[in-house]
This record gives structure tokens, sequence and C-alpha cells, in this order.
């Protein structure tokens, strides 16, 4: 028997396999391989300790996901080329190769203003450039340039196996069932209309119950209040060890993270700067933190304290923002927003075929979501303050 690639075994979706060629180099590929230390849910695991979970294995995951959905539009009549298959599955393989350490909760803060979907295509460009080309389709996938559409959409949507694969992973890991969505009969009910994607009307429960999920488990965990402050605290940590170290104190550290700390204004993706920050990863973080409790600065080498024996911040919440009287607490203090949307049919609908092959907005013909309000932004205020 010929063996067509490797076979890992998911907690999630089961055996996965690799393709051999583009898809396993790219996996064993060192930038790839970092990810491995990235965690999935940054500080989440301080309210949900099984959420250890790495943005290595959502990859998988979502390139997993990927396949299946492409092999399902092939089996409806919809021409997908085998370059087409392997860039696709490429593009999503790769999609969050950018995140820092913590993921989200470092998003842009530890390089100033470099956001992880920027990183991630500077090192597709990167790999590209490694392998003569051969991620140029992916490229122009990840972008949206190629003339595919639903492709793009597959990867980056309100409908996409990046989502359907972070539901269900976020929920097993953690152990909120709220995210247990049906992501085998969405994909098997996909479809393409007018080269968009779309889902056959008998899927359509199973992608409002997606979209209700999706709002749930973003209120249960990843804006869990604790969570908040576990991250909130992890910012003023980084802010104050670069204040210091604009001001020149010395703080021990991996050279690279180090490096950025040290750096005022915002950073450009150079390829200098990419290479520095693939260097660093949540082990680093968490070494220089620890490091830094015993750093002659007061702040730094209590909050550090803080975090590393879980000692958080206290969190209020408010459906309206908290005037000044509040923002004089004398220790510890951030103040911010969250956002919660549901459904954003103004950027983009999720596409629901009928029984005629009439294409509607989701949002038009569904009992569950005709409410206002699932469509509304919903913005809560936070409040940190020491205990």
């Amino acid at each position: 028997m010929i063996q067509t690639g490797k076979i890992i075994n998911d907690p999630v979706h089961g055996f996965i396999t690799i393709p051999r060629g583009l898809i396993l180099n790219l996996t064993q590929h060192p930038y790839f391989q970092r990810l491995k230390d990235i965690r999935q849910l940054g500080l989440t695991n301080l309210v949900y300790p099984g959420a250890t979970h790495t943005r290595l294995s959502h990859a998988i995951g979502a390139m997993h996901l990927m396949n299946e959905a492409l092999l399902s539009l092939s089996s409806k009549g919809f021409h997908i080329s085998k370059e087409e298959r392997e860039a696709s599955m490429a593009a999503i393989l790769l999609h969050d190769i950018g995140h820092g350490p913590f993921s989200h909760a470092l998003e842009g803060v530890i390089a100033k203003d470099i956001h992880h979907e920027t990183l991630s295509l500077e090192i597709m460009k990167i790999l590209n450039r490694e392998s003569g080309g051969a991620l140029d389709m992916a490229i122009a996938i990840f972008t949206g340039e190629y003339h595919k559409k639903f492709l793009h959409q597959l990867v980056s949507s309100q409908l996409d196996v990046d989502r359907l694969d972070y539901l269900r992973r976020d929920s097993f890991f953690s152990g909120v069932a709220e995210g247990m969505i049906g992501q085998e009969r969405i994909i098997k009910m996909m479809s393409v209309s007018d080269n968009e994607i779309a889902v056959e009307q008998k899927g359509i429960y199973s992608v409002e119950k997606f979209l209700i999920s999706r709002r749930l488990m973003y209120w249960q965990v990843y804006y869990h209040k604790t969570v908040i402050a576990a991250e909130q605290l992890l910012i003023e940590i980084i802010e104050r060890a670069r204040s210091l170290l604009l001001n020149g104190l010395n703080l021990p550290g991996h050279p690279s993270l180090i490096g950025f700390l040290k750096h005022e204004g915002s950073l450009r993706p150079t390829i200098d700067t990419v290479e520095e920050y693939l260097k660093i990863d949540d082990s680093d973080l968490l070494s220089a933190i620890k490091m830094w409790h015993n750093s002659p600065d007061e702040k730094l080498s209590a909050y550090s304290k803080m975090l590393t024996y879980r000692n958080l911040p206290k969190v209020k919440l408010a459906d309206t923002p908290f005037g000044e009287e509040f923002l004089k607490h004398p220790g510890f203090i951030r103040s911010g927003e969250i956002q919660n949307k549901g459904y954003d049919s103004v950027s983009e609908e999720i596409n629901i075929i009928d029984k005629n092959g009439m294409v509607h907005d989701i949002y038009d013909i569904s009992d569950m979501l005709s409410a206002k309000a699932f469509s509304q932004i919903t913005k809560k205020y936070f409040l940190c303050t020491t205990k």
C-alpha cells in the first residue's frame, strides 16, 4: 500500500491525514513548529484548566476541515483542481502562523501595532521565497485575490473552517458545552452560488446553532471576567517592563523579547522584525516574568508575582463607561471595553439556498435570528483594580 501522508490522532476530529509534499513540509518547518509553544487561548487556562491546547493543533484541525469541505464541494460537481485544493489547505494551515506569545492577549503589544494577520502574510511570503513560489496560489487565496472567491471564504468569513474548528476545539478543551457545534453537517450542506459559499436550506438549523454558540462562547470563555483580569495584568506587566527598559533599567529575558520592549514606537513588519519575533513564544515570556519577580521596581515585581501565583485583579463589568471617580484607584488599574456581535449582515452575509435555488441572507429567513438584537454589537465596559 502506498502511504499518501502522515496520520495523526486529533482529540477533536479523530484521525487526520497530512498529505505528503507541500503540506507536510510546511508542518515540519520551524516557523510552524513554533506554534506548539503558543497557547490557543492565552491565559484562559487560569479559568478553565484544560484549555492549554495550542495554535499548532488548531491549524492542523482547520486544515483537516478545509480538506473535508473541498471534498464535499467536489462531490457536488464544483470543480476544484488538485493545485487549488493544496493551496487552500496551505492557506488555512498558515493563517495563524503570525500569532505571538499568548495569542490575542498580546496582539500588537510586544511588537507594537503589528497584528497577527499582517505577520502571517509576511511569514507566508518568506516561506514562498524559500519554496520557489510554491505558495503563490495559497497567498492569493489568503488575501482574497484569487478568482474563486469561495476558497477565500473558507479561510476567512463568517462561516469559515477556522471558526468551525476553534469553536469545537475550544469547547472540547475548556469543557464549555455551548461550543459543541455540528461542523460535519455544516460542511456537508455547503454549496457554491455565484462564486460564493452558501448553505443548503436543510442545514440552516446547524448554522443557527453555530452563530448562537459563537456568541455564547465569547461571553463564557473568551470574555470571562477572570480571563480579562489576567490578560490586562499581563499587558500591564509588559508595558511596565517597556517603560523601565526605555528609562535605562536592565531587565533579564530572552534577547529578542527585550529587543522588542526597548522599541518605543510602532514597528514595520520587515524580514528582520519577523525573524526576531518568531524567536519568542509563551515559555520565553513566562520565564522573563518569573525573573522579574526580583526586579528592583516594586510594581513590576508585584505584578509579575500576581500573575505567576494567580492573585488576579478584581474586575467589574458595566453597560456604561466607568466615571472618573472609578479611575483614581491608588493601585493597579486598567479599563476598557469588549464587544460581541453574533452576526454581521452588513459586511458579509451567510447565504442560504432554498429548494428553488434562490439565495437568501440567513438573517432574512431565519426564525431564530430575526430579532434585531442578535445582529447588534453588544458592548460591555470593564474596570480592573487590585483587590
